[in-house]
């Protein structure tokens, strides 16, 4: 089977992304707990994910909830080729919201920083693209108008509004599901994924 080069995926994936929308509502929930997978039930539901330094009324934004369930999961399924919903846990720190994929090959792991504002939010992006080592900035129609970078290990990050989006594929292997697309791709296309169910419900 012929398999898209990166650049060719990216720009189906600008494509598909308005047709994600529609179910992207279902990702929060409505008791804003994580999905439950085949290989057991999540702990850490986001519902009662609370920071160590906080309380429950500080907990995760409806935004960051979205990242753990409904058409994330629906194409982390579709994306790999699993017959079920992998099992996940979350967790809420530091105004972090903390997502874990517990897949056949490895952990993938998506996160979103919750900043005071939009300044506090690019600074942090600005920090850890500097840090992050041999990070690409993600240019033209595929960031989305959004600073954005990659990592070749397997990271994609996006920075919206107050959010920073942090979808960290480097624990799986090379190539992935039917396509065999390598992790940063992978980690890409749940980005887009995600900032399209943000744009719909802010």
């Amino acid at each position: 089977m012929k398999i898209l080069n990166f650049a060719g995926r990216r720009l189906a994936l600008l494509a598909l992304a308005s047709l994600l929308l529609a179910g992207c509502a279902s990702a929060a929930g409505a008791d804003g707990h994580s999905s439950h997978g085949a290989h057991g039930t999540s702990h850490g539901s986001a519902s009662n994910a609370v920071s160590s330094s906080g309380t429950a009324a500080d907990g995760p934004s409806d935004a960051s909830l979205m990242v753990c369930g409904g058409q994330v999961m629906g194409n982390v399924v579709s994306i790999l080729g699993l017959e079920s919903e992998p099992h996940t846990i979350n967790t809420w720190s530091n105004s972090t919201f903390t997502c874990t994929y517990h897949l056949p090959d490895g952990d993938l792991v998506v996160s979103v920083q919750e900043a005071a504002d939009q300044s506090s939010a690019l600074n942090y992006f600005d920090a850890m693209q500097a840090l992050a080592m041999d990070a690409r900035p993600i240019e033209g129609l595929a960031n989305l108008g959004f600073p954005a970078y990659e990592t070749p290990d397997g990271s994609a990050v996006f920075q919206k509004d107050r959010m920073i989006l942090h979808v960290d594929a480097s624990g799986l292997p090379a190539q992935l599901g039917p396509e065999g697309i390598t992790p940063t791709a992978f980690a890409y296309q749940l980005s887009t994924t995600i900032l399209a169910c943000w744009k719909e419900h802010p």
